[in-house]
Order: C-alpha cells, then sequence, then structure tokens
C-alpha cells in the first residue's frame, strides 16, 4: 500500500511539473492561421468560429483519452503487481488492462475508419470546415 501511495505521489509530482514548467510550450502550434479563420478582423466573432470550437474540444478529448489509456494500464499493472497469486485479484487486474486496451484501439480504430472512408469517397470527415461567402 506503501508503495502505490509513493508509486501515486511521484506521479503527480511528475504531472505537475510536466504541465508547470515554463520551458515547455502548450499552445496551438498555428494559431495565428487558426484565428483568421476564427474572428474577422480580429473582432468580430463569426460563424466559423464553431470550427474553432471543434477543434479545440475535438483536441480535448483526444488528450483525455490518451490520459485514461496511460492511468488505466497504470492501474491495471499495479493490479496485477500487488495481486500476490490471487486469481480473482489476477482476472480483475487483466480486465482493466483489457479494457486499457480496447479503448485505445477503439480511438485509434474510430481515426482509421474516418480516413478509409475520406480515402474511399474524396469526402473530407477528418476537416470540419464551414464554408463561407
Amino acid at each position: 500500500m506503501r508503495a502505490l501511495r509513493n508509486f501515486f505521489s511521484f506521479l503527480f509530482i511528475l504531472l505537475t511539473s510536466y504541465f508547470i514548467n515554463p520551458l515547455v510550450v502548450h499552445a496551438q502550434t498555428d494559431w495565428a492561421a487558426q484565428n483568421s479563420k476564427c474572428v474577422a478582423n480580429g473582432d468580430v466573432a463569426t460563424i466559423q468560429g464553431i470550427e474553432c470550437l471543434f477543434f479545440n474540444v475535438l483536441q480535448v478529448i483526444v488528450l483525455l483519452a490518451g490520459l485514461a489509456f496511460f492511468f488505466m494500464f497504470i492501474s491495471g499493472g499495479f493490479q496485477y503487481l500487488l495481486s500476490q497469486g490471487d486469481s480473482k485479484k489476477v482476472a480483475a487486474s487483466g480486465s482493466t488492462l483489457t479494457m486499457a486496451f480496447m479503448g485505445l484501439i477503439g480511438v485509434i480504430g474510430s481515426w482509421l475508419i474516418l480516413r478509409l472512408i475520406e480515402n474511399f469517397t474524396g469526402l473530407t470527415l477528418t476537416h470540419f470546415i464551414i464554408p463561407s461567402n
């Protein structure tokens, strides 16, 4: 139990230092191009602002899916390590690891299906664009 608490303390410090570190920039890389689509003349919101909102929400969803996989994988691994040969605990940890990988495969698979449909039909499904005048 103490080892698990020490691990989560270490993980918390690691993640906190990653997100607080001023040397790492966590900004959109192409903000100027994205901003020109979001606002006309720099001050008036347009309907194309929905593109920016959708883009930002999608980035957060992908980040949360990745974090969920990571934490479920770590949790399942620790459950397995701490099971001490108990068959119920080993089965529970295996189930956690299986669900983590199924979630990851689901996210990657949905992206690949969209790309496959895009290649066969020629439609742009992976870029959300609202046509303007």
